[in-house]
């Protein structure tokens, strides 16, 4: 396992990040199981582990504290904030209220005394950009955490927040977590050039697209959208609808790409992301121990410029075939009023 520095923060992490969105009563409800997975992450020379809070309501992070006891001065542990726990007001966002109740949570569910990546999971428009970084800074300064990043943000974001940082003498967003993939490439037009000129580090989820880039959705054949991924999104996924026809004319020749290889397709999407110069690590997710075994046997994959190539002409750099569930969108794409004038005032005449 290849290791490169996160960001500016000096901390060596695995070009894999073991992901741990599967562990609980999402996906694999064994906590011994689980945890077994963990360890064999470990072993396997990855020193990277990212959860969340919300995962599982929690309980991800109570499986990633069983599995690190121990081992805990060894691993580089991430977790994440901003998705709702808990019915009632103020149990979710970004605000100074909510993030010094979660980081406690988040510290007692994974048994340890710090957190060394604490990601602000999604923007929130509701909250200053200013006060969430005045109380992630004062979380250093204490040091519950040490270093902290975002996850999803659009580059603008970035930039604001770098701004903001600099301006009030508060402690940067070290890191971004975007989804990124060969079937969703659309970070590479501005995400990715940012963070890198900002110093950020970049670790990536959703390589496989959802399991969109797992083999297991192929042309021509049938789809159970009552089970798995497609249950949960099944508008992602119906061969029906003509928008998902070029996704999966996509696949059928990427697979065939890999099978000139002698790969497999989930080794050629885990390998993608780790050529962009920007990224730092990316997240496998595995639910099982032979998931996890499949993506490691991809890792030491090397994709020639040849191959990179071919992969340009299936799916065109910057282009999204496939957008990552959960993404967020900014404001003025979801409520119409923001990008709609009053009725009164939209003709070029009185």
């Amino acid at each position: 396992m290849r290791y490169r520095v996160l960001g500016k923060t000096g901390i060596e992490v695995s070009t894999h990040c073991l992901g741990t969105m599967m562990f609980g009563a999402v996906g694999n409800p064994d906590h011994e199981d689980g945890a077994r997975v963990i360890r064999a992450a470990l072993d396997a020379g990855i020193n990277f582990v990212d959860t969340a809070d919300m995962y599982s309501a929690g309980e991800s992070e109570e499986i990633v504290g069983k599995a690190l006891k121990g081992v805990r001065d060894d691993v580089v542990l991430a977790t994440k904030v901003h998705f709702p726990l808990g019915e009632g007001r103020n149990r979710s966002g970004n605000s100074r209220r909510w993030i010094v109740r979660a980081v406690e949570d988040s510290l007692r569910r994974l048994d340890t005394d710090w957190i060394d990546l604490y990601q602000v999971h999604r923007p929130d428009h509701t909250t200053d950009i200013e006060e969430t970084l005045s109380v992630l800074t004062d979380l250093v300064r204490a040091g519950k955490i040490r270093a902290f990043g975002c996850s999803t943000f659009p580059a603008e974001d970035l930039v604001e927040a770098h701004h903001v940082a600099e301006r009030r003498g508060l402690m940067r967003l070290r890191t971004e977590q975007p989804p990124y993939s060969i079937l969703a490439r659309g970070i590479e037009r501005a995400v990715l050039p940012t963070a890198e000129r900002l110093g950020m580090g970049v670790l990536t989820w959703s390589p496989l697209a959802s399991g969109f880039l797992s083999g297991a959705y192929r042309e021509g054949r049938p789809v159970d959208l009552t089970a798995g991924r497609p249950r949960l999104t099944p508008h992602r996924f119906d061969p029906a609808l003509p928008g998902n026809a070029e996704k999966y004319a996509a696949v059928e020749r990427l697979v065939a790409l890999a099978e000139e290889m002698g790969r497999t397709l989930p080794e050629l999407a885990v390998a993608f992301p780790l050529v962009h110069p920007a990224v730092t690590s990316v997240i496998i997710g595995p639910r099982t121990m032979d998931q996890l075994t499949s993506l490691l046997k991809g890792a030491d994959l090397v994709l020639d410029d040849e191959v990179l190539d071919r992969i340009d002409e299936i799916v065109a750099p910057g282009t999204d075939l496939y957008r990552a569930d959960g993404v967020w969108q900014p404001r003025p794409l979801t409520e119409p009023t923001l990008r709609r004038r009053p009725t009164g005032e939209r003709a070029a005449t009185d």
